[in-house]
């Protein structure tokens, strides 16, 4: 069995962020959440991977390299233009073969891994199609599933404005090689993409089993802001207390704090869940829970909490920065004027002054 991660895309709910990085390589919990999914891959036996990359290829393959890492063999697949999940089925077609494979979003997060549902899907009866469902507060902005009494997938639907049912693709699909049949049968959507969801109605219109299973567990689409950081929280929600940097006497670390090597805390209140990544420096600062903070940052006389912090990024004399998503190098530093409390999105190399 083979997998096929989607990795391009432009990153459109991420912007500012993904004018200049990738989406996927966001860090939830101190880690990029595309690693997230090529572990889950991993785990659930599958060696062999076919990771389809965009205009962000490049940037990609510096951070994952040759899968080795993951214990993967990558092949790296160009698609050219984001036109739908169904035409990246198509694109990786060659590399698919004949064999069976599953597909995995590459923004998507999904606590607790899918090596159940692939052995199953390995195992158990076969199936054509198996779709993983979580229920959602507003289906409009996902493909949409209907079922029958019995629970079998009649109807599928992409971004309805009226869904029949609250149960949303998750973004992570199992196939047989009869996928293909239906991807090759389908044409454009009036967004001009080949949708998943239309080859999966084909697959039921013409008689094929199209089995799903409703997640239990934490999934997440970590395609915008706010569901970037709600991930972050659910999932330093696990992490353990690693103390690999140095604390002096005059700070206090509370709660599961993972310190990475070669980090900094000095004279700062740090509450857990947080990650405080490797030679970072807070100086003076207080580090409040939820907070996720990248390597080689500096933090000093300033407050930030329930936010992600990217790679390089300086905070000077801030005070009360919460939710918020930093880009790398950016920095944030003191204005005059009346304190108050801000919500960030910043691009890469940004500069703003703050009144605090």
């Amino acid at each position: 069995m083979k997998a096929l991660v989607l990795a391009g895309g432009s990153g459109t709910r991420m912007r500012p962020i993904t004018h200049t990085s990738a989406k996927q390589l966001v860090p939830v919990a101190g880690k990029p959440v595309l690693f997230y999914g090529l572990e889950a891959i991993a785990e659930a036996g599958i060696t062999d991977v076919g990771l389809i990359v965009g205009e962000t290829a490049a940037e990609i393959a510096e951070a994952i390299g040759d899968g080795s890492r993951f214990g993967l063999r990558l092949t790296y697949i160009r698609q050219e233009r984001p036109l739908g999940l169904a035409h990246a089925v198509a694109v990786a077609r060659d590399f698919l073969a004949d064999e069976d494979f599953v597909m995995y979003l590459g923004d998507n997060f999904l606590l607790g891994g899918i090596t159940e549902v692939v052995e199953d899907f390995r195992t158990g009866a076969r199936h054509d199609a198996r779709i993983l469902l979580s229920r959602a507060a507003d289906p409009t902005a996902f493909g949409v599933a209907e079922l029958d009494g019995d629970g079998r997938v009649i109807g599928l639907e992409e971004k309805p404005r009226h869904p029949k049912s609250d149960l949303v693709l998750a973004g992570i699909y199992l196939f047989t090689p009869a996928v293909h049949e239906a991807v090759a049968s389908i044409r454009p959507s009036g967004r001009g993409e080949l949708e998943i969801t239309d080859a999966l109605q084909w697959l039921i219109d013409h008689g094929r089993s199209v089995h799903s299973s409703v997640i239990s567990g934490y999934w997440k689409d970590t395609g915008n802001v706010p569901d970037m950081l709600e991930a972050n929280r659910s999932v330093l929600e696990t992490v353990d207390a690693v103390q690999e940097g140095y604390v002096d006497g005059a700070s206090t670390v509370t709660g599961r704090v993972r310190i990475g090597a070669g980090a900094k805390i000095v004279a700062s209140h740090v509450v857990g869940p947080a990650v405080i990544g490797p030679g970072t420096e807070v100086i003076g600062s207080s580090i409040g829970p939820y907070t996720s903070v990248s390597e080689d940052c500096r933090i000093e006389d300033s407050e930030i909490s329930g936010s992600i912090v990217l790679r390089g990024c300086v905070l000077t004399g801030v005070a009360r920065i919460e939710e918020s998503l930093i880009g790398r190098d950016a920095e944030v530093r003191r204005s005059r004027g009346v304190p108050t409390v801000h919500r960030l999105v910043l691009g890469d190399n940004s500069r703003v002054q703050i009144a605090s």
